[in-house]
């Protein structure tokens, strides 16, 4: 079968996808922003345990993901956004439904969020660990910066490291499931890192605690996958 790959659907000048480029491999595309297959997890439901439990992680992305899925789809099916990339779609998404808008961002983010994790032991590249202490000052710094906005992020949402087109990184949050590509955000840039703080992604394990989710995220994020998204921004 034909292989279509991640970059393919986002748009050449996002990073590649080097784990869901394996799994896109309809030979019959529903459009150029989604394949008619829904992707599989790239480890085990288990494979992040004790930091995000099994249960968990089969409810977040058999549930939640695969409505974003379908529903987005549904939402562009027989329109002209089926004939968009997503970097298109989300550059031109404040002109477009509702539907689209949320159910494209679902798709799109909880993607990126699976792929940036991963069960195996990783450091940041030297490229990336240099742009990040001079971004931020250091590691350290980075990661209280990005902790406090997954933390402080009212109600819904996620927390980015963003790689802005001036070259520079920056931290974000966005609601729902608004991205750093979207138009209708403050300040737009190519994702690199994400973190998903809707209490779905948390909650069965960690209650009402999301601090201690976001700070136990560090342990399952695969900086394999930021590097390469850093090196082909």
């Amino acid at each position: 079968m034909k292989r279509r790959n991640f970059i393919a659907l986002v748009g050449t000048s996002l990073a590649a996808a080097p784990v869901w480029a394996n799994v896109y491999n309809s030979s019959k595309p529903a459009s150029k922003a989604i394949d008619s297959v829904f992707p599989e997890l790239p480890y085990a439901y288990n494979a992040l345990e004790p930091t995000i439990d099994a249960k968990t992680m089969e409810i977040h992305y058999s549930k939640h993901h695969k409505a974003y899925y379908t529903n987005f789809l549904a939402a562009i099916k027989d329109t002209p956004a089926a004939e968009l990339d997503l970097k298109s779609l989300f550059a031109g998404i404040s002109k477009l439904p509702a539907a689209v808008r949320n159910n494209g961002g679902g798709y799109y983010n909880h993607m990126l969020f699976w792929e940036n994790m991963g069960p195996e032991k990783t450091t940041p590249s030297a490229a990336l660990q240099s742009a990040i202490e001079k971004n931020f000052g250091s590691m350290d710094k980075f990661k209280t910066e990005f902790a406090d906005a997954a933390k402080k992020q009212f109600g819904s949402g996620w927390a980015w490291l963003v790689a802005g087109k001036d070259g520079q990184l920056f931290v974000s949050a966005t609601p729902n499931q608004d991205n750093p590509l979207m138009d209708v955000v403050e300040k737009k840039g190519t994702p690199l890192l994400c973190i998903d703080v809707w209490e779905h992604a948390y909650y069965l394990n960690y209650q009402n605690r999301r601090a201690e989710y976001v700070d136990n995220f560090w342990k399952v994020v695969n900086w394999n996958t930021v590097n390469e998204r850093y090196k082909n921004r």
